[in-house]
């Protein structure tokens, strides 16, 4: 099976890349191979190459950035992948798309089923929204998985952010108000993994959209805390943390106060659930 993964340099794309290298003949394009912020130009290449599998790790993912670049944020998370979903139909390929707990505005008491109306606060959201949109209106066979608060070891997130300022500085001040669910990239390139064999196996659940993000929940200032907890396990230097409210922390770009994805639809379609983001951050931090 010849897989193509979009997105080289990226966390979830690297974590993908230790997942699924033995499933197949696997083939990691990065920007200068497959650059989704010139949609029409991927045509050509996905042609060459022909792949049975896609697998879209390739995003527009800085928040605030894209409130002043919609331009560049629509090309990538919503042309891209529309582009991406009519060759995989002319492949008769399988595509994975991964999208995010900010289509919807964070104002619902609970978490977030795949039956909820979307409403994003932020360009960002509305861009990958209008992905998800686009790929579910070319009607192949599809995977739009949202997940949340994704970290790694590599690249830029709140993990590696945390690590560097709760040794930088004497206190610091974390968000407490917005609550989800921090994912690690390692179990989310696990799961695509699991759902790949399920599909292989003729297994599978029904295509479409899906919630995939770590089991339990906290705040920002809660997956400070657990952060903190191993710094200071190993013996290293510490700030102390004070939570704030979202309103003492402005930013350009507005975000959901409730980021909660209930995932049990896919569970239940495919049998692929995560562990709690607990768990998931021993695993990454050891």
């Amino acid at each position: 099976m010849k897989i193509l993964v979009c997105g080289h340099h990226g966390q979830l794309a690297q974590a993908l890349h230790g997942a699924l290298a033995d499933l197949g003949e696997l083939h990691l394009l990065g920007r200068d191979q497959l650059d989704l912020a010139n949609p029409e130009a991927l045509r050509a290449p996905l042609r060459r190459l022909a792949p049975d599998l896609i697998v879209n790790a390739a995003a527009h993912t800085a928040v605030d950035q894209a409130e002043s670049e919609a331009e560049l944020a629509y090309a990538i998370n919503a042309e891209g992948p529309r582009v991406l979903a009519e060759e995989a139909a002319r492949l008769k390929a399988p595509l994975i798309h991964y999208s995010t707990d900010y289509v919807f505005d964070g104002s619902k008491t609970s978490a977030y089923t795949e039956a909820d109306t979307p409403n994003p606060l932020g360009v960002y959201g509305q861009s990958k929204l209008a992905g998800e949109q686009a790929i579910t209106a070319v009607g192949g066979e599809h995977l739009i998985l949202r997940t949340s608060w994704v970290y790694s070891l590599h690249g830029r997130n709140f993990l590696l952010t945390m690590q560097r300022l709760l040794q930088e500085r004497a206190q610091l001040k974390v968000v407490s108000d917005q609550i989800g669910a921090p994912t690690w990239a390692g179990t989310l390139a696990a799961s695509t993994r699991a759902l790949i064999e399920r599909w292989q196996s003729g297994q599978s659940g029904a295509w479409g959209t899906y919630h995939l993000t770590a089991q339990g929940e906290t705040s920002w200032f809660g997956f400070a805390q657990a952060i903190a907890a191993h710094l200071q396990a190993r013996g290293l230097p510490c700030a102390e943390l004070l939570p704030i409210p979202s309103s003492e922390y402005p930013t350009p770009a507005q975000r959901p106060l409730n980021s909660r994805l209930d995932c049990s639809r896919l569970a239940q379609q495919w049998h692929v659930s995560l562990p709690h983001w607990q768990q998931a951050l021993n695993d990454c931090l050891n």
